[in-house]
């Protein structure tokens, strides 16, 4: 098709989202205080020690990660229907700006969505910034009145 391919990520995988996550905050917020390379040690580390609660999904193209997307996957607490409850919380969708404008974040969200249905989740959220809520729309969000959501003014935290 265009040569992408939407898969989970792979080990060799986790350092090309951690630079896709600093671009990201390069882009939105200006070059990091954090060197690419000191992120990119943390970022590893982080990612092993959450594999079992963020699932990271890569687009590639030739191997070449190119956009990513994490699901953040919470339990619930028990029903009395179903004692095995789980929501997520889709973070992070990234596409590389020459990627951009060809179904690549449309298959990230898919992809993500798809992985939650597999796993049994009740629902997924996401926080989007305004130039990507249309994208969330199309992939099947919607707009709920009964979620709600507090600021908690964490300190030195910057979106």
């Amino acid at each position: 098709m265009d040569g992408i391919a939407v898969r989970a990520a792979r080990p060799g995988d986790v350092a090309a989202a951690a630079e896709l996550r600093w671009r990201w905050a390069e882009e939105v917020h200006g070059t990091p205080d954090l060197a690419l390379d000191e992120f990119t040690a943390g970022f590893t580390a982080w990612a092993a020690r959450t594999g079992s609660s963020h699932r990271c999904l890569v687009a590639a193209r030739c191997d070449r990660v190119v956009g990513m997307a994490w699901l953040a996957i919470t339990p619930r607490v028990p029903h009395p229907r179903s004692f095995e409850r789980g929501s997520g919380d889709l973070q992070c969708v990234y596409v590389r700006p020459s990627e951009r404008g060809r179904g690549v974040g449309a298959r990230l969200i898919g992809a993500a969505l798809a992985l939650a249905r597999e796993l049994g989740l009740e629902r997924v959220t996401v926080h989007s910034s305004a130039r990507a809520v249309s994208a969330y729309a199309r992939g099947g969000f919607e707009v709920s009145p009964h979620l709600l959501q507090a600021e908690t003014g964490r300190p030195g935290y910057a979106r």
